[in-house]
């Protein structure tokens, strides 16, 4: 974890500090300003696609459907021929085959009409169906209730899809509907960009993988932000700690610049034992080193070789609110990937938020939904501040407390020009952890 304040460090890190803090609009477009997008593609079948960001258009080879269709149960007919039937009044037509086929082979002459069912191809000469509740077969006879236009419960060639319609542009992301679409047009596999690369190095020399002795404390950093990135759409690679030593730190940075991203966590501040940044600079260069963001202003963004890299505070939560912050959007630009916004709720505060003014804070809140839909919606017909979820600030706040995230709804994002935000107020609670 990043040192405390009595470690010795340098007189030039320590008196520097984080007096001057990077605004995280201002830190964010440093690193995807440095950063480059990935131009590594590959052709996959639709399964594997899905979630995949598209490195080629893709247009429609054939229409669907591909022939006039059925779009009811019904019987296939000319629609003149039905001109002036109704309850009182049946028009009567031959029934010239009374058997429902997926491909009807009996054309409908003047005054006839053939069964069909829903999606069959339209038999030849028709141009209309009336629905099987709109008329009653007796004997030979068909009896019609009501009359239909032309066209009238028929799906026409092309009516979902056109003949070469673009269906998607690239850098889409692939979605289930999407691959469903994709297999109804006759394209069974797309040209995608390849899930960007991370590795994820855990830092300090206090980490331990399991049985953590006096002064020792379990790695969690490392799998969590391993797991947010195979989320967020990369492949991550999550090493074995590194110590708190220069050349190993070195070392272990230099072997995944290979990877489009490297990310550590700890080491990120000033004292005697954090030493990433030194080390970043040395081998590239440090963009950001401190944010005015809370938890976690110790975060520091660099760039060695072309490959960014994101410093991550050693306490989870500051690690948490960085990774989504920095890690998240410049890996979506790496990959080619929507960086989408979080689903939101709106809520009542239940209890003050305090921030810092010029830092933007990230409260952790619950949100209770009593008497709103699962959806949001509110089950009541008033629009009063009553029928909003309540979001109630968790009471263990400290960086270091990752339960305070892990059992937490979503964040409250305070911004810099606010002193943070009063009991009662509306706020907008960030469900991060469900934004793929």
């Amino acid at each position: 974890m990043d040192s405390a304040d009595t470690d010795e460090t340098p007189p030039d890190r320590r008196s520097a500090g984080f007096k001057d803090r990077t605004r995280v609009a201002d830190a964010r477009r440093r690193l995807l300003d440095a950063a480059t997008p990935h131009e590594r593609t590959e052709r996959l079948s639709l399964v594997p696609a899905d979630g995949r960001a598209l490195a080629e258009p893709v247009s429609s080879p054939r229409a669907v459907p591909n022939y006039d269709r059925a779009a009811m149960d019904g019987w296939a007919v000319r629609a003149r021929d039905t001109f002036g039937a109704s309850d009182r009044s049946p028009g009567i037509l031959r029934v010239a085959d009374a058997e429902p086929h997926s491909v009807p082979e009996t054309p409908v002459d003047p005054e006839t009409a053939v069964r069909v069912h829903t999606g069959s191809k339209l038999p030849a000469g028709a141009d209309a169906v009336v629905m099987i509740e709109h008329a009653e077969h007796v004997g030979d006879d068909l009896e019609v209730f009501d009359a239909v236009t032309d066209g009238e419960n028929v799906a026409p060639v092309g009516e979902d899809v056109a003949d070469g319609q673009e269906l998607f542009e690239p850098g889409h992301r692939l979605r289930p509907s999407d691959l469903g679409l994709l297999k109804s047009v006759g394209v069974d596999r797309v040209t995608a960009y390849e899930r960007p690369t991370v590795g994820v190095i855990p830092t300090g020399e206090e980490l331990v993988q399991d049985d953590p002795e006096p002064g020792e404390v379990i790695e969690t950093n490392g799998l969590t932000v391993s797991r947010l990135v195979d989320r967020w759409g990369g492949v991550p690679t999550y090493r074995n700690v590194v110590t708190d030593d220069e050349s190993a730190l070195r070392a272990a940075i230099q072997r995944d610049l290979t990877k489009d991203i490297v990310v550590t966590t700890g080491g990120s501040s000033v004292g005697a034992r954090d030493l990433l940044p030194e080390v970043v600079d040395d081998l590239g260069e440090v963009l950001v080193h401190g944010v005015a963001l809370k938890p976690g202003h110790p975060v520091a963004l660099g760039i060695v070789e072309d490959t960014p890299i994101v410093m991550l505070p050693g306490y989870p939560v500051a690690a948490i609110v960085n990774a989504v912050q920095f890690l998240r959007p410049v890996l979506k630009y790496v990959g080619h990937l929507p960086d989408d916004p979080p689903p939101t709720t709106e809520a009542e505060l239940a209890r003050k938020i305090p921030s810092e003014p010029g830092v933007r804070t990230f409260a952790r809140v619950t949100v209770d939904d009593d008497g709103r839909g699962n959806d949001g919606d509110d089950l009541g017909g008033d629009d009063d501040a009553s029928s909003l979820s309540t979001a109630t600030p968790t009471r263990a706040s400290g960086s270091g407390v990752l339960s305070s995230v892990a059992l937490a709804d979503g964040w409250v994002v305070v911004p810099e020009g606010r002193e943070g935000f009063d009991v009662g107020e509306t706020v907008t609670v960030e469900h991060w952890e469900w934004s793929a």
